[in-house]
């Protein structure tokens, strides 16, 4: 699991971007990835990656 900390969610889109704290790297997120109900702007949150069609998708999206 990767460490990292929610840069925005937009909870009526259903989507948003989580920073890595290894590699600073914005990680695409959707709602549908969450484990956590909700997730909002400087939670920090624990996830999985996995290649998308646009790129990296984190998934299993739990706050720590």
């Amino acid at each position: 699991m990767q460490t990292g900390k929610v840069k925005f969610f937009n909870e009526s889109k259903g989507f948003g971007f989580i920073v890595d704290d290894e590699s600073n790297e914005e990680i695409f997120v959707h709602v549908t990835g969450l484990i956590s109900s909700v997730i909002r702007e400087n939670d920090s949150v624990s996830f999985e990656v996995t290649e998308g069609k646009r790129g990296l998708n984190a998934v299993n999206v739990r706050k720590v």
